[in-house]
């Protein structure tokens, strides 16, 4: 048998090589799908470095996963600023969280959230609610502030 520029083929090579022409399109196929996937994995991997990991904090030094539950913090101390102004206008004298929580005058119904603690300090008819965290573990680059609010709803950090 001879090819198109007259040399001799044989019939063992013709059938070798019509074998390798069916399988080559499905190694190309998978040779662009692993490229395909290559590709979408740098990209994700790019988008978490550059968008997940360098989002901003709400705070200094605090990581970001933290942000909902700094927010949850700040609103129960402004929570708890708006009862004691309800309960001095109408009772004539400051009140005790347990005190404020037993009587309804706030939705919360524990003295804590996410690790931070919760306590009044009364002065006549003035206050000052804090929101502290346990300290962090030793070697943790992690730091948990604490917040304070008093009668005229200044919220603002504490050391």
């Amino acid at each position: 048998m001879r090819d198109e520029n007259g040399g001799v083929v044989s019939k063992c090579n013709s059938g070798r090589d019509a074998l390798a022409a069916r399988r080559a399109p499905r190694h190309n196929f998978l040779m662009r799908f692993l490229f395909g996937v290559l590709v979408g994995a740098a990209i994700f991997f790019v988008a978490y470095h550059f968008y997940l990991k360098r989002m901003p904090s709400t705070d200094d030094g605090t990581a970001a996963t933290q942000a909902i539950s700094l927010t949850g913090v700040r609103m129960d101390l402004l929570q708890i600023a708006d009862a004691e102004h309800g309960f001095i206008a109408t009772n004539g004298h400051c009140a005790s969280l347990d005190e404020l929580i037993s009587t309804n005058s706030v939705s919360m119904t524990h003295t804590e959230r996410d690790g931070y603690s919760y306590a009044v300090q009364c002065s006549g008819t003035g206050f000052t609610a804090t929101a502290r965290h346990r300290p962090a573990p030793a070697g943790s680059l992690i730091r948990y502030p604490n917040f304070s609010i008093d009668e005229s709803l200044d919220l603002h950090q504490i050391d």
